[in-house]
């Protein structure tokens, strides 16, 4: 009963929290509603039109066969000439003819002032010829409204519309739009339609286009949107009424169609689905009269453009380029059809009663299971919630929110979970006093946050890594010249800091340090993207490291002796090897049940060991297998192959490479390239080199042998012992030819 108690109280605080958010700050989370909505419009996907709107599309097509646009209004009154004999029911116009046409013979004589000596007959106007179609032909055209004084052709009075607009309620006209002018087509064409309509199209905050609206209050009247004028038109309403309540708009009654809007007289657009939905026929095909009359026959249809250089693409839910005259197609599809989109007048309660009852759904829910169902519980009450909003936003066309009660939902699971949060800090406690002993606390942190699978945590399993093993060169001297043990520890100290810092910033874990040497490896106990190249990235870094390690290892005087024997040697302080390796290797747990590690063990990590001990043998700061080799983008680095060879307690031979740095050096690397002289005469060699590996490989010796020698002569050669031994081999395989070469050398030692 405590328990209920807790879980209720904790439900009722909830749904007040977020009813009171909803109430006083309503449009604070409106794009994240509006986001939400257009995502149940994707997953509904496209529906069916009414088929009686059809687009005449300006596409490329057109402006590929009649010209660039604007085009000649010669041309339009043949497009406007074939639609209606086609039987057309109406005509619409989403582009406006601001301007005289560029094209008209009248203009053009006129431009040029030879009026006087051109013949009468030969003074054609294409804008005359225009007027007089559109006077003949069924056509309402269209206009914009302008909002910032900025038009260079704003006017100030708006077309005649053929019809009277009553305001009946409250009125509020203010809550319309309310353009500051009006930009119309020139006389001549807007004088001898029978109508007009605008075609502004607001968009949301976010850039896309939800709504439009159906009216704009302007100079004491009301005039109709395109959409809403071309319905009316065909429809023969002569009275068209606009409904106020104390909110504002209410709804447009258009005959014995009453369509819903929002309190500024916007319709919320019911779209169809993405860009061409509707029929779509190419302008240029009805100018050429090459079209299907059935297409066109008792149709509305809209002239307008889907073309990209034409700049009428809009953002809607489906779509981020979408034709803006298919906006005005889906408007008439939606009024036509009467499946309106609408936000009912009692929606703020409906909200109230979906945020209370979620609270104490998911609250109950989450208190009353275990861990492992929270997220079917957050799933299904999820689900189930959108699904219950597809249905009345679809079927009903009611427009709920959908932040607030998943706000609930998500918060309410949240705040459920952390009413048992001592439990489960309890459970953790207890797994770190049984594990604590065993495992890093990397691998720590790891279980801690898959607690739900504690079984099998550490049960050791096969699992691919990528695993590296670096040893400090010389380490012997390095031993002994220094002056104590502390000094030597300080000395490594300052190297392995480095390279583990590397190492872990290519998400690598660092296994354990055996002395001077370091294991590490990638893609455990998590999963690491790209392992092998990280490694092998990582490993680069290291070597650029060195470098300025050196340097202010030389800087230290607590390492002066060490320095000193170094360079007596003609050796730098600190001088590595790294051998890399990938494969299926064990990992897990492992020792004895007073003490164990998680580490991995297996053939691969074995091979990984002796490709760094061969480093010294190869004159080689970076060996890989071949495994490597073909799990990394080769274009990235300069290679070198070294050997195909089986390594002691091996049988499978494996290609060992060298990799001698990046093909293009980053520019934090400028100043530590890791080897000398230039990059061309690095590929100069390599190419020459492996031309004599050719020849090896195949047991033709004695011209590999006179390949190895020449390079062996080059002063300026990148690898002072792979020619030493290459040669060795060929001289020997020449006095004592090998029968069935194979090219596998077989190492006999670690080293």
């Amino acid at each position: 009963m405590k328990k209920f108690f807790i879980y209720f109280t904790l439900s009722l605080a909830i749904a007040v929290s977020s009813i009171s958010l909803y109430i006083f700050l309503p449009s604070t989370f409106e794009p994240f509603d509006n986001k939400l909505r257009d995502m149940l419009f994707i997953n509904r996907g496209v529906i069916e039109t009414t088929g009686n709107v059809i687009i005449i599309d300006i596409d490329e097509k057109s402006l590929a066969e009649i010209g660039q646009f604007p085009w000649s209004r010669d041309d339009l009154g043949t497009l406007l000439v074939h639609l209606t004999n086609a039987g057309v029911l109406a005509i619409g116009f989403d582009i406006m003819f601001p301007e005289p046409d560029g094209t008209s013979p009248k203009k053009i004589i006129n431009d040029l002032g030879i009026a006087d000596i051109v013949p009468d007959d030969k003074e054609i106007d294409f804008d005359e010829i225009f007027g007089s179609i559109i006077a003949q032909t069924p056509t309402i055209l269209g206009y914009t409204f302008d909002f910032n004084n900025h038009s260079q052709y704003k006017d100030l009075e708006a077309p005649n519309i053929p019809a009277i607009f009553l305001e009946k309620g409250k009125k509020a006209r203010e809550y319309l739009l309310q353009p500051t002018g009006v930009i119309k087509n020139i006389p001549i064409i807007q004088n001898n339609s029978y109508s007009s309509g605008f075609f502004n199209a607001t968009p949301d905050a976010d850039g896309v286009i939800r709504s439009v609206p159906l009216a704009a209050s302007y100079d004491m009247g009301v005039y109709p949107s395109l959409a809403l004028e071309l319905v009316r038109a065909i429809k023969g309403v002569k009275k068209v009424s606009v409904l106020y309540d104390d909110l504002g708009v209410k709804n447009i009654k258009l005959g014995n169609i009453s369509i819903p809007t929002d309190k500024f007289g916007r319709i919320a657009v019911n779209f169809r689905g993405p860009g061409f939905t509707f029929k779509y026929i190419s302008a240029s095909d009805i100018i050429k009269g090459t079209f299907d009359q059935k297409d066109i026959q008792n149709k509305i249809a809209l002239i307008g453009t889907s073309a990209s250089g034409l700049l009428d693409l809009r953002n809607i839910p489906y779509d981020t380029l979408y034709p803006g005259v298919e906006v005005h197609a889906n408007v008439i599809d939606n009024i036509l059809h009467e499946d309106f989109l609408f936000i009912p007048p009692e929606a703020i309660l409906y909200n109230i009663i979906l945020i209370f009852f979620m609270s104490i759904l998911v609250v109950m829910s989450v208190g009353y299971s275990g861990a492992l169902l929270l997220p079917f519980i957050i799933i299904t009450l999820g689900l189930g919630f959108v699904y219950v909003i597809n249905y009345i936003l679809f079927t009903q066309g009611m427009i709920l929110n959908l932040f607030y009660p998943i706000f609930t939902l998500v918060s309410g699971a949240l705040l459920s979970v952390i009413v048992n949060y001592f439990l489960e800090t309890r459970q953790k406690n207890l797994i770190k006093g049984k594990f604590a002993s065993k495992v890093s606390p990397q691998v720590m942190e790891d279980i801690i946050k898959n607690a739900v699978n504690r079984d099998d945590a550490f049960i050791a399993k096969e699992h691919e890594i990528t695993v590296t093993f670096s040893d400090v060169r010389n380490f012997t001297n390095i031993s002994e010249a220094a002056e104590d043990a502390q000094v030597l520890i300080e000395f490594l100290n300052e190297y392995m800091d480095e390279m583990t810092t590397i190492i872990m910033n290519y998400e690598g874990t660092v296994d354990k340090f055996i002395g001077d040497a370091i294991m590490s490896y990638w893609n455990a106990p998590v999963v690491v993207q790209n392992h092998v190249e990280k490694a092998v990235d990582a490993t680069l870094e290291q070597l650029h490291a060195v470098s300025p390690l050196n340097v202010k290892v030389k800087q230290d005087k607590r390492f002066k002796a060490i320095c000193n024997m170094s360079a007596k040697n003609g050796l730098e302080p600190l001088e590595i090897g790294i051998g890399i390796n990938v494969g299926k290797a064990i990992i897990g747990e492992m020792g004895s049940s007073g003490r164990s590690d998680y580490t991995a063990i297996g053939d691969p990590i074995n091979l990984g060991a002796r490709l760094e001990s061969l480093c010294k043998f190869y004159n080689s700061m970076c060996n890989i297998s071949s495994y490597v080799k073909i799990r990394i983008p080769n274009e990235k680095y300069i290679f070198r192959f070294l050997d195909l060879v089986t390594v002691k307690g091996q049988s499978v031979p494996v290609e060992i490479w060298q990799i001698h740095d990046y093909a293009e050096l980053p520019v934090k690397y400028k100043d530590s390239r890791l080897y000398d002289g230039a990059k061309e005469q690095l590929l100069e060699e390599l190419e020459y080199y492996h031309t004599g590996i050719e020849a090896y490989k195949n047991a033709k010796f004695e011209e590999a042998l006179k390949i190895f020698k020449e390079i062996e002569s080059w002063t300026n050669k990148t690898n002072k012992n792979i020619y030493k031994i290459y040669i060795q081999r060929c001289e020997h395989y020449i006095e004592e030819p090998p029968v069935d070469f194979n090219g596998v050398f077989a190492h006999k030692t670690k080293a």
